[in-house]
């Protein structure tokens, strides 16, 4: 003798649609809050690591040639619909140092910056006669980045001790945009 099927009741299949469906909503409501809580950790790190970076700013590139006199913290710079987002900018007479702070910094991150280097003259003119250099900083440097953004021009920065260095050998010269 064969096993009947039993026939589910279109009512109770409803009602089992309806309960994933919630459950499927709960589920998404924590993924938003969850995302929201690392996103607002995440920044918290940067900005730490910015604290380390700004002040040291002016030490790290006087020791490579670099006299900045003024320091600018998260500039935001908008342009034709277009935005641009410098984390840390150095200046002096000659230089513009654009520097990415990241409290884990990828090769992603050091790609960005380079087209943020590229873009940087058209947002902000009234540097067009400066020598724009690039730099990227981070507590944690994940695997070959750093020879990365070497490779691509620019200074990194990372953590030496209690403080932050440049950590590119005296024979390195940077890409001037």
């Amino acid at each position: 003798m064969e096993p009947q099927e039993k026939e589910l009741d279109p009512q109770e299949i409803w009602r089992m649609f309806a309960e994933t469906d919630r459950r499927f909503k709960e589920t998404e409501k924590q993924i938003r809050e969850t995302d929201k809580k690392v996103n607002a950790l995440t920044g918290k790190w940067n900005r730490f690591v910015e604290g380390l970076v700004v002040p040291a700013a002016e030490r790290l590139f006087r020791e490579r040639g670099i006299a900045v006199e003024n320091v600018f913290q998260r500039v935001r710079l908008r342009k034709g619909g277009e935005g641009m987002e410098i984390d840390v900018l150095a200046v002096d007479g000659e230089y513009a140092v654009l520097i990415e702070v990241k409290s884990t910094l990828g090769i992603d991150d050091v790609r960005e910056h380079l087209q943020r280097m590229e873009k940087f003259k058209r947002f902000l003119p009234e540097y067009a006669d400066r020598k724009a250099v690039g730099a990227v900083a981070g507590i944690v440097i994940d695997e070959g980045v750093d020879r990365f953004a070497y490779k691509n021009g620019l200074f990194v920065i990372g953590q030496r001790g209690d403080t932050v260095a440049v950590l590119n050998d005296e024979r390195f010269s940077p890409k001037v945009w």
